[in-house]
Parts: C-alpha cells; structure tokens; sequence
C-alpha cells in the first residue's frame, strides 16, 4: 500500500483515474495483484475507467493511519540521525520531528535540522503528553535496545530501528528494522535471479 500512495502521488498528477495496468507497472506488479489487493481495501475500479485518483489516494492514507499528523523523535544524533533530522521529506504534512536526543555532551545542546538536541534523560518528560509517537534508532548496535527501552518508557508506539539488531519490546509496540546489509543482499540475489533468468533464456 505505501508503494501504491507513492506511486499515486508521484506520477499521476494531473491525471483524474488510473487503471489497474498503469498503476502495475509503475508499481512493478502484475494488474491481477494490484486489483487484489485494492480489493481489500473496499476499492474497485470501474471497467473501462480505472481507479478515481484522489479518492484511492485517501483510502489508502486512511487504511496507513496517514489521515492524522504523526510526531517523531530521533535517538542518535551522529551522522546518520543527523541525515535524518535534515531530511525534508517528514515535513510533508505526515510526520513531524518533535524531539532528537543524544548522550553525548559534544552533541546535547546543539542545533541539529533548526531544533536543540536534548538529553536522552529528558525523553519521558517531554513526551508525557504526546499521542502516538514514533521513534527512530539511529546509535550503534550495543546502544539501540537501551534506546529502544527509553523509548518505551516514554510512550512510543512504534520504533523505526537503523541498528543492525535484534530489539526487545512490549508487543503492543511496533518495531521495523531497516538493516543496509540485508538490503543489500536481497538485491544482490535479485540482480543474480535475473541474471540467471536471463542466461537461461539464451541457452535454449
């Protein structure tokens, strides 16, 4: 579905309906598996028409829970976290950086992406009154369960973890890991697959 709302909000401007074929391939999926899973979502296009852009748009930003401001916070302010907090693409009216925190006194108390980083201690209090915040781990491996506790402890409902571990958390709160590494491996055996897909062909 996220990749389905890009490809919506990406390249169909202008364009009032999309059919199930257009949105495949830009999509990279099959029309079958495009009509299925918008199937599940209540949404059926029309035969001969498509889909209506704007109104499969906010159903699918209904079904994401992207119908409502989001607030993040971001543990970890060295190169990566830093990336992160000046990346612009939060401020497109889904998500909002409310807090970024670090342990390092070198790194605490200053500006990072136009707010002040704050002491990891002050996490809790800050968020006291947030609703469904989200975090994001950016520190090293040894580091990111203890920042993931910390994140607990101060209501977050969902963590989004760059460290290459394994995080132990209550199951009432979501955890996505986004490892380069593995990544990297899939598409390796992607383009290897493909390759051999290839190959294979011109041996016949």
């Amino acid at each position: 579905m996220p990749r389905y709302l890009f490809c919506l909000e990406q390249f169909t401007k202008g364009a009032s309906t999309i059919s199930s074929s257009e949105l495949a391939r830009l999509a990279d999926e099959t029309a079958a598996t495009v009509r299925k899973d918008l199937s599940y979502l209540g949404s059926h296009g029309t035969r001969g028409i498509g889909y209506d852009v704007e109104r499969l748009s906010d159903t699918i930003r209904q079904r994401l829970g992207l119908d409502r401001l989001r607030d993040l916070v971001i543990v970890g302010l060295g190169h990566l976290g830093t990336a992160l907090a000046n990346y612009g693409g939060f401020d497109e009216g889904m998500f909002r950086v409310v807090g970024m925190y670090d342990i390092d006194p070198e790194i605490v108390g200053s500006r990072v992406g136009g707010m002040v980083v704050r002491h990891v201690d002050d996490m809790r209090s800050d968020l006291a009154s947030a609703d469904c915040v989200f975090g994001i781990i950016a520190v090293p491996p040894d580091a990111a369960q203890e920042a993931a506790d910390l994140l607990v402890e101060a209501g977050a409902a969902g963590i989004l973890s760059f460290a290459p571990t394994l995080l132990r958390v209550p199951r009432q709160v979501f955890v996505r890991h986004i490892d380069l590494a593995t990544e990297l491996h899939a598409l390796s055996y992607y383009v290897t697959e493909r390759r051999s897909h290839s190959e294979r062909r011109a041996a016949r």
